[in-house]
Order: C-alpha cells, then structure tokens, then sequence
C-alpha cells in the first residue's frame, strides 16, 4: 500500500502514448482521487480516441517542434512524473531524454516480462535501457527477504478488446489525418492500410493451418530427435530495431541458420516458431526454407507457424533468442538461452556465455538460486499483476500500477 508521506507529496503526472484502451486513463483518474494532478498530451486521433478530457491537450505541430513543446510544458506545468508506453517511439525517446535532463522521473509500461497476466511499470526504460542489475551477486544480494512469486494465472486478456481498440485507433489515425496533420507515425510497422488487412489474413491462416501445424509438431515430437528452437520475433519490434545489433529478423534469421549448420550436432535439429502477432507481409517460412537448402540443413531446419511455444521450449535442448521475453519462460523451465541482442535477463549464470557457436554442442543450463533471485528482484522492480484490456484484470492492474508509482519518491 501507499504510504502516507507519499500520498501527501502534490505531484503531476504527464501521460504521453499508451495502450489502444482506456488504461491510462482510468490510472489518471485514480491519481487524481489520491490528490494528485494529471495531464495528457495527444499527438494523434489514436491517443484522442481513449483519453479525450479537460486534462488532455492535443499537439497538431510540427515533429521538429515537440522538443520545444515538451520542454515548455514540463517546466511551465512543474510536470514530476511522465509515464509512456515504450521509451522507443519516436516522440517518447525525446520526451525521456528531456525528462531526464529535467529531473523529471520516468516511467515506462508494456506487456509484462511474464506472461499471461503481468505488465510491466518500469524506471528509466525496458529491455536494454533497464535499470535492473546485470551482475549475479548484486542480484542475489538484492532479492534476499524478497517473497516467492505465484506465478498461478489470475487473469486472461481479452485479444478482441485489443484487437478492436487497435483498429479502431490505427484507422481513425487514416481517417482523421486532418485533425493532426504532421503526426508522424511513433511505430515502425507498416501504414495502417497495409498491416490491418495483412494481420487479419495472417490470423485466419493460422486458425486454417492449426492441424496442419499441430500434425507436424506431433510427428517431430515422435521422431525423438533432440532439437533447438528459435522464436521469431516482430521484425518492427523496437527489441529489434533499437536492442539489438540486426536491422530485421532477416538479419537475424541468416546468423542463427548459418551458426546451426557450421557447428550444431548433425543428430540435432533447429525448430523456427513464428511470432503469434506477425502480420505474414515478410515470407519468413519462405527465407527459412531458402537459407536451409543453402546451407544443406533443410532436413534439419522445421518451419512452425502456431502451435504452443511453451510446450516446444519445455522439450528443447536449448533456445535462441535476440531478446523475446520467450527467452525469460525457457529459462523457468530449466532450458538453456543464448541472447543475441540486449536481455534483461542476459546475465551471466542465467544464459549461455559461450556465443551461438559453442552453444548448439554444450549449451548451459541456468543456475537455479540466481534464477530464482532474479525472477523475484525482477518483478519487485517492474512487474504489476494485471491485464491491460479484460474488465477485471484491468481494474486490478490499475489499483498496483497507481500504488507502483506513488511509492517511489518523484
């Protein structure tokens, strides 16, 4: 719970982009019953669409101006806190870096490191920008007396509930371009036009291909032969674009495939799992298959577009990842991780420190008691139990998050 000191210090809260529903808002409204003031700042029709109030104003300039913008209304409006959604979208990397320089604290959420019912309410920044400790005895000195975690699932997300405020924001931004014409999309995907329609037809391909993918996964399952997995992630994904040394997942794809064909067992093979929110606009299966009959491993190199990732890594000799929050849950389950890019949980105990070529003939296991430290330092540090679009995860959410953010002083 808050404390009194901390509910007793006026402070201001200064929301940017968050996710397409009204979570920030109903965070907004809860700090202000504490006493507190708050303020949003649109920079498009999809922030507008969930929080449009006496509290919200709305930026229609130039990109080059927001600098000026931002800077003015943090010391004009004595702003303390600014929480956002991704420290790397384009107009949120110069709000931090101005925040920062004014002393004002950040904080930054998305989905939680843990899945299914975590978010994650982090200082500073996530992934390669986290303040978490990256050194093993610093880790197990910090996590002494912390509690054990539930990891029991408390709540189930609504995908539809996102799915539509998705929509509905992403093309209200088309439709209402008028309304802030110079935004400049904060996102690296692709327009609205082009991923709304190829998302939709991806999904139903998957839900058409689910026998298909379960039978193949069956009968590799059955064949016995021991094999590593590789969970693409969103080649758009900031974890890609700004955490790590690739510019795509291509890149990355063509590092892993040619480190697996020089050096990885000839009695092993490489399972490739598709990220469940990939749009299909890039034909990775196709890039996989081209790439492994290159380099002579397309008997030993499997595609698997769905199935349950959990269950491929729980079975695995090992996983290889860029950065997925995937290379988290295998370490839970005892499977050894190389990371590729910048982890939170790249530290040495945890994951391979021998790099990918060495890691398909003697990948290594976590340490148990620093996995375990970890894990509890790691949601003491940023993890909130909730949801960000089902009613009832929400409200949960929202009650932590509030008290996340009061307890640390501004």
């Amino acid at each position: 719970m808050v404390s009194k000191q901390a509910l007793s210090i006026v402070r201001h809260f200064l929301f940017l982009q968050g996710m397409p529903c009204d979570f920030f808002k109903v965070v907004g409204d809860t700090l202000e019953q504490h006493g507190h003031r708050v303020s949003r700042i649109n920079l498009c029709f999809y922030d507008w669409l969930f929080w449009h109030d006496r509290r919200a104003l709305n930026y229609r300039g130039r990109r080059q101006g927001w600098p000026d913008f931002l800077q003015r209304f943090l010391a004009d409006q004595t702003v303390t806190d600014l929480v956002l959604l991704g420290e790397q979208r384009k107009y949120h990397k110069e709000a931090v870096a101005l925040a920062r320089a004014c002393g004002v604290r950040v904080m930054v959420t998305d989905f939680g490191y843990f899945r299914p019912d975590w978010i994650t309410l982090e200082p500073n920044g996530m992934g390669g920008e986290s303040t978490m400790p990256r050194d093993a005895a610093a880790i197990l000195a910090l996590a002494q007396g912390l509690p054990e975690v539930d990891f029991t699932p408390c709540f189930q997300d609504s995908t539809w509930r996102m799915s539509l405020g998705e929509l509905a924001g992403s093309m209200g931004d088309v439709l209402f371009k008028w309304l802030y014409p110079h935004y400049q999309q904060s996102l690296e995907r692709p327009h609205p036009l082009v991923y709304n329609p190829a998302m939709v037809r991806a999904l139903l391909r998957r839900k058409w291909r689910a026998r298909r993918v379960a039978a193949l996964y069956q009968a590799l399952r059955a064949g016995g032969r021991p094999y590593f997995v590789f969970p693409l992630q969103l080649d758009y994904d900031f974890q890609i674009r700004a955490y790590s040394p690739y510019p795509g997942m291509g890149a990355a794809i063509a590092e892993v495939l040619e480190s697996f064909a020089r050096h990885a067992p000839r009695g092993c093979d490489l399972w490739v799992k598709t990220h469940p929110w990939d749009p299909g606009i890039i034909d990775w299966e196709g890039q996989v298959g081209v790439a492994a009959d290159r380099l002579d491993v397309a008997g030993r190199v499997h595609f698997l577009d769905g199935g349950s990732l959990d269950d491929m890594m729980a079975g695995a000799r090992g996983v290889v990842t860029v950065n997925s929050t995937s290379g988290l849950k295998a370490l839970q389950l005892g499977c050894p991780v190389q990371v590729l890019g910048q982890a939170v949980y790249d530290v040495a105990g945890l994951t391979h420190a021998g790099g990918v070529d060495a890691f398909w003939a003697a990948p290594v296991p976590p340490q148990l008691p620093l996995l375990d430290a970890f894990i509890k330092l790691l949601v003491h540090h940023s993890q909130v139990r909730g949801v960000f679009f089902d009613p009832q995860g929400k409200q949960a959410a929202v009650r932590l998050f509030v008290d996340r953010l009061l307890i640390a002083p501004p």
